[in-house]
């Protein structure tokens, strides 16, 4: 089942949409703290995270599936977003040094062909921040939030994936241990049980946050068809005033 751009935007603007994209930067600033440089990809919905890093990596590009829609961003400034078809990406090979994936592996039908995809557009020395619902944790088991649509994972399961389409896995984090209550207590509590509840039930975080880097001359790594001609977008990313709509159609 596919996000709605409207729906995802909507919840980021929440009370607690708000509070989980402060939570995920917080753990994303210390995953990456130096993107000084960088060419940054979010493959999905990951423009909640992407803010701070304005102004400081070289380039940033959102790419939001078809079926979602795309919605203008940043707000202020020269749009960076587009629609893309995520298994046939319109950039060169190697031109990523680094990309986000939110909302983006749980809804795709063909996750793999995605990641060989991102495998292609990644630098040699490239990372991929994989960021699901996890299969145990609460948000996977509620639908009042974007987390508990599409295929949850097992960390296991993600590894496995990344590994098979030619990523090295290198770290995982849990994150989001406080249950998705858009309550004011609820919200209250939840940067306490964030810091309190990693040391007795790590498993248990809403979400998955695995780092890859890209593994060169991978012998798994075989095309499932032929790429044909594409259209490639110039790097930096092209910039437009003119505002894009929100949905598809």
């Amino acid at each position: 089942m596919a996000l709605d751009v409207v729906d995802l935007r909507e919840f980021y603007i929440s009370p607690l949409g708000r509070e989980v994209r402060k939570l995920l930067r917080r753990r994303l600033a210390r995953i990456w703290p130096e993107v000084k440089g960088e060419t940054i990809l979010a493959l999905g919905y990951g423009t909640p995270l992407l803010r701070p890093w304005l102004g400081r990596a070289a380039s940033l590009i959102a790419m939001m599936p078809g079926a979602q829609g795309v919605a203008y961003w940043p707000r202020e400034g020269p749009n960076s977003a587009c629609l893309a078809e995520l298994d046939c990406l319109p950039l060169p090979d190697e031109s990523v040094s680094r990309a986000i994936m939110l909302h983006a592996l749980e809804t795709e039908a063909d996750p793999e062909a995605v990641l060989r995809e991102l495998w292609r557009v990644l630098k040699p020395n490239g990372r991929v921040l994989v960021i699901v619902p996890n299969r145990t944790g609460f948000w996977a088991h509620h639908d009042n939030t974007p987390f508990g649509t599409g295929r949850p994972y097992s960390s296991t399961q993600v590894r496995s994936i990344l590994r098979d389409q030619g990523f090295l896995v290198e770290r995982g984090w849990h994150a989001l241990f406080a249950p998705p209550w858009s309550s004011r207590l609820g919200l209250a509590l939840a940067r306490a049980v964030e810091r309190v509840v990693p040391f007795f039930c790590p498993a248990f975080g809403g979400v998955l946050m695995i780092e890859a880097g890209k593994q060169l001359f991978s012998p798994n790594l075989v095309r499932s068809r032929p790429m044909g001609r594409r259209l490639v977008l110039p790097l930096p990313f092209p910039s437009s005033s003119a505002p894009l709509p929100t949905r598809r159609g």
